[in-house]
């Protein structure tokens, strides 16, 4: 039989379930976008406060890092998770918010790449809430992060796809500079979940 010493309280595993669940709601919000009359400035604005939310949540952990004696894992890891999930939340926003302060939802529609790689969040933001109360346990987690290293795969298809539409004489040369932006943050938060799912691998490593 295995004994840890280490303690089994919840408020870290809470606090990174509360997290993942905001990127989850950063994830819907993104969705909305590909909706006939979408009110984007709302979109835009409800990003935000899911950003400061998950901001709160980040500065709470590390509150409850520095005040606790013992942690449930290495303290290197928690920091390192909490900031990513944070980061994830971060590249999510900033994709809202320059879809709306450059107009780009005013075009005819957006690229269908540019919904495949928000598609592909989706999935990784719920892949990720799934996953995070089960850090308590540490198990059940393998098949978390093999899924997510895969749809980080097929992010990055669709990111290369989306670059080759935007680099075909489609678009004017000032709306391709507004959209390679917007998608490398799309890329950005697609790399952001699997930094997420790496960390709970290693986490899962030592743990075990």
């Amino acid at each position: 039989m295995k004994f840890s010493f280490r303690p089994t309280e919840g408020a870290f595993y809470e606090l990174f379930t509360r997290a993942a669940e905001n990127l989850v709601r950063g994830t819907e919000l993104l969705n909305e976008l590909a909706l006939p009359d979408v009110d984007v400035q709302s979109v835009s604005e409800r990003l935000t406060e899911v950003e400061h939310d998950s901001d709160q949540i980040t500065h709470q952990l590390y509150k409850k890092i520095n005040s606790a004696f013992i942690t449930p894992f290495d303290r290197e890891d928690i920091y390192q998770l909490g900031s990513q999930l944070d980061d994830v939340m971060d590249h999510l926003e900033a994709v809202g918010n320059l879809l709306y302060l450059y107009g780009l939802t005013k075009l005819p529609s957006l690229p269908r790449e540019m919904h495949e790689l928000v598609d592909v969040l989706d999935q990784q933001a719920k892949l990720t809430a799934e996953a995070m109360p089960r850090l308590r346990s540490m198990k059940d987690l393998e098949d978390y992060w093999i899924e997510c290293n895969r749809l980080e795969n097929e992010g990055d298809r669709a990111y290369r796809m989306l670059l080759v539409r935007l680099f075909s004489g489609e678009y004017d040369a000032l709306t391709v500079l507004k959209m390679k932006e917007v998608a490398d943050e799309l890329e950005a938060a697609c790399d952001a979940f699997e930094h997420v799912a790496n960390t709970v691998e290693t986490i899962a490593v030592k743990e075990s």
